[in-house]
């Protein structure tokens, strides 16, 4: 049986003692609200199906954002640590008042829609909607939290809301290719440069499908042109592959590794300058980029696209299995793959026409 104490503020506590479970308290408004909830919860601790929720009443989101940032995202590459930082300026904006107990599907549902709306972010007193990917990705590190809160900090969760709401379609991916005629001016505005690494490091993407920041964070190690193979030790699916080079991919490494400015305290092929603190990293290019691709009229393409756009190169050459351009592009599974492959009707005709007929 419950007991139930009058406490000198006028509120009421409800004490429950019963074998086999540890000593619950809780305190209520009036007596009838304490008498309520000890009555569900020795009915709950009769049927072995009470959780303590308290612990998950008085921990708040932000708390619970904090500890994730320094126990779990220290764990993760150093491009989602801070990914997961950046993130969490919003959600905590959003959650962070709330204790976790208090944070449900219908709370989320409205944070979902409010951001693929925009109408959490304004410019010129307009909204500026979120792609649904980005917003997927802020519930998911959401849904992380809670089944943290759960398995490893012992928190009495009844459920784990970003379970019970629709998550915003991925949407079809991005079909981005360059013409010839867009090739033609990028690749002359790259190569005309005054930094030559921005032109090979353009030339390395489009012929061998590989990563950004693969490519700005390889070492000298790492390439061997007598072989014509690159290794990656660290690539966004956190596996290790080996590309192969073609002939102009492999030049442009040559010409990379024989640059006459390289520097003698750094093995990054491709460098930066020395920060504050005197350490060299590797070469942001990314506002030059922007800068060239503003001038030559294609802003609308990304860097990423030229991985795009050498993966289905290697698919319509015909000279390669799906398993073989996966290998080499580090796609875990055949359905990312195609995300990146749009085979063209019309380069299929010809083929059509071959196909041997009965009689």
């Amino acid at each position: 049986m419950a007991t139930f104490v009058k406490r000198p503020s006028g509120t009421w506590k409800a004490i429950i003692r019963m074998t086999g479970w540890p000593l619950t308290v809780k305190t209520f408004r009036t007596k009838k609200d304490a008498s309520d909830w000890a009555r569900e919860t020795e009915d709950e601790m009769v049927r072995g199906v009470f959780i303590n929720r308290k612990p998950s009443e008085r921990m708040t989101f932000e708390f619970a954002m904090k500890r994730y940032l320094s126990e779990v995202t220290p764990l993760k590459k150093a491009s989602t640590q801070k990914t997961e930082r950046n993130r969490s300026v919003i959600l905590l904006k959003y959650f962070g008042k709330y204790s976790l107990a208090a944070i449900t599907p219908e709370l989320i549902s409205k944070f979902r829609d409010e951001r693929l709306a925009g109408s959490d972010r304004l410019k010129d007193g307009k909204p500026q909607p979120r792609m649904p990917n980005t917003v997927r990705l802020d519930l998911a590190l959401i849904g992380h939290i809670f089944a943290i809160a759960v398995k490893e900090w012992g928190l009495g969760l009844t459920m784990n809301p970003i379970l019970n709401i629709r998550r915003p379609s991925p949407g079809a991916g991005r079909n981005r290719r360059l013409n010839p005629e867009e090739e033609n001016r990028l690749m002359a505005a790259v190569k005309s440069h005054s930094n030559p690494m921005l032109g090979w490091i353009v030339c390395i993407a489009v012929e061998t499908s590989m990563r950004s920041t693969e490519i700005s964070s390889l070492r000298r190690s790492q390439v061997l042109l007598d072989r014509r193979i690159v290794r990656l030790d660290d690539t966004k699916n956190s596996s290790s592959r080996t590309v192969p080079l073609s002939a102009a991919a492999a030049n442009c490494f040559k010409l990379a590794l024989a640059n006459p400015v390289r520097p003698i305290d750094t093995d990054l092929i491709f460098f930066g300058e020395p920060g504050r603190d005197k350490k060299r990293r590797p070469y942001n290019f990314n506002k030059v980029w922007s800068n060239i691709k503003k001038d030559v009229g294609i802003e609308d393409f990304r860097f990423h696209d030229l991985r795009h756009e050498a993966v289905s190169r290697f698919v319509e050459s015909g000279l390669f299995s799906d398993q073989e351009v996966a290998a080499i592009s580090g796609h875990k599974s055949m359905q990312m793959l195609r995300r990146y492959t749009h085979l063209k009707a019309e380069d299929l005709v010809d083929r059509m026409d071959k196909i041997k007929k009965p009689g």
